[in-house]
């Protein structure tokens, strides 16, 4: 596989239009951005750099593609064929897909491989299977009355995804709100849009009508703003920052009011109890919980919870994994954490550890950008003792850095984990079933792992409280964003 990678990575990559109704487009303005990638820091290509009057024209591709009703009104069992069909090429396609993303964005392949298309393939098969699925309802009523509820597909979905992994988090927006009967204009992070606007030309080649998928690419605040003040944009379902998704809030009362879904940040909490069954396996997971494409993971378990009577036997367990954790090229089988997307990236992870050592924290392990020879952007892994107060403690990083806290029983843990503002993710390691549902419930978060992190799959479903958003992707429940409810009330 090795050698198909290095094939694959010597490609050279055209310079990408958009995609809207069904054909590539240069932008109105003609303008273009840079693509640099993380591994050597050289351009690798350029994006379309869209304006509103792209966002205006993708809108009404969808909407036109929505009222022509050859995918809205279409009989599930034809969506399901097509979907299906998009599943199979990504899987075709998967390897150069994953390399074309690690170059785009820095993650090891071996993650790339899983993360992207083989987690993309499996949404959009998933969504493809449960579109012949998902039932209306018929309410209880009296003998004189029939209650009918009805799901129907809403109209023009927008999305905007993240750099981490685009086309992971693209097909969780973009295959539900296929399968509920939409039409989709997508816009990737101007720091990964090239495996999304792939996709679009794989969904082409699958049969979907044109204008149900439309890809825009370009800068948050002129593409993500116009997207977000749109008028006839129904539903805006959105991964990335809460300082974002808070404009993005702001636009839609400024506009029509359409609905938005937002999947935040986090500082999820990973509690190690000294009954743990397993420490050696829980410090290997939790160092990969937060290492694992440079900690650049929205459920990362960026906070490491230690019961104090194991907390210096098992840092120095966590502290001996990260020191050994094989740094650089991501497009090389052996590497296990891969680079940081982008110089600013670089810059502020490399802020937070100088502001963590200001603030007293103590420094374990890593801390400093290696490989510069390169040209890239790398990061080593890094460990800090830090109490609860501490900005490293409660904001997100979104970097290979892990803070570690001691704690003395169930109730403090609770408090620490509880400690800051949002709630995504979190884990909880104990041999103790009664103690591992009190934490179940007491901790603040969508997602409670027990003795393991970050193996959820499509069959659940992943979203925040809090700071850390609303809405959720994955899983039946996904498509309740993208379907109204109708209710049919015959009187007979």
């Amino acid at each position: 596989m090795q050698d198909k990678i290095s094939q694959l990575r010597m490609l050279t990559v055209a310079p990408q239009s958009l995609f809207i109704g069904g054909a590539w487009r240069e932008p109105v303005s003609g303008g273009a951005m840079d693509v640099i990638s993380p591994i050597d820091g050289k351009k690798l290509t350029t994006i379309g750099d869209a304006g509103a009057e792209d966002v205006d024209l993708a809108v009404k591709a969808a909407r036109a593609a929505f009222e022509r009703a050859s995918w809205s009104k279409a009989a599930p069992a034809e969506r399901k064929k097509v979907m299906l069909r998009i599943a199979e090429l990504i899987e075709r396609d998967a390897l150069e897909l994953a390399v074309l993303g690690v170059r785009d964005n820095g993650t090891e392949i071996t993650m790339a491989l899983k993360a992207e298309p083989g987690s993309a393939a499996a949404t959009f098969r998933y969504y493809a299977e449960a579109v012949d699925k998902v039932y209306g309802e018929i309410a209880p009523t009296s003998e004189t009355v029939l209650g009918l509820i009805h799901r129907e597909p809403i109209g023009v979905i927008a999305a905007i995804v993240p750099w981490n992994f685009p086309m992971m988090i693209g097909a969780w927006k973009v295959a539900p709100a296929l399968a509920a009967g939409n039409s989709v204009v997508l816009k990737p992070a101007e720091g990964a849009s090239l495996t999304l606007l792939k996709l679009a030309a794989l969904c082409a080649e699958a049969g979907l009508p044109e204008g149900v998928l439309n890809v825009v690419t370009g800068r948050g605040a002129v593409t993500g703003e116009a997207i977000g003040l749109h008028g006839d944009i129904d539903v805006l379902a959105f991964t990335g920052s809460g300082g974002v998704g808070r404009r993005l809030l702001e636009y839609s009362a400024r506009s029509n009011l359409k609905r938005v879904y937002l999947e935040l940040g986090g500082k999820s909490p990973n509690i190690i109890f000294a009954d743990a069954p397993d420490l050696d396996l829980a410090a290997k997971v939790s160092a990969y919980g937060i290492f694992r494409n440079s900690g650049q993971v929205c459920v990362a378990g960026s906070r490491l919870l230690v019961e104090r009577s194991i907390h210096e036997q098992f840092t120095a367990k966590v502290v001996a994994i990260a020191t050994q954790i094989k740094v650089g090229d991501p497009l090389l089988l052996a590497t296990e954490a891969g680079a940081i997307s982008s110089e600013i990236q670089l810059e502020k992870d490399i802020g937070f550890a100088g502001q963590a050592l200001a603030e007293g924290a103590t420094l374990r392990a890593g801390g400093a950008r290696i490989l510069q020879e390169t040209g890239g952007f790398y990061m080593q892994p890094t460990v800090f003792d830090v109490t609860p107060e501490m900005t490293l403690a409660k904001e997100e990083v979104f970097g290979p850095i892990l803070s570690v806290i001691p704690f003395d029983n169930e109730e403090e843990a609770l408090r620490i984990a509880n400690s800051t503002a949002y709630g995504l993710a979190s884990a909880v390691w104990t041999a103790n079933l009664s103690r591992a549902h009190r934490m179940m419930r007491g901790i603040k978060a969508g997602i409670v792992h027990v003795n393991t992190y970050g193996g959820a799959d499509n069959t659940v479903p992943l979203g925040g409280v809090r700071q850390s958003g609303n809405g959720h992707d994955k899983s039946l429940h996904a498509m309740d964003k993208y379907h109204n409810l109708k209710t049919g009330w015959i009187q007979l």
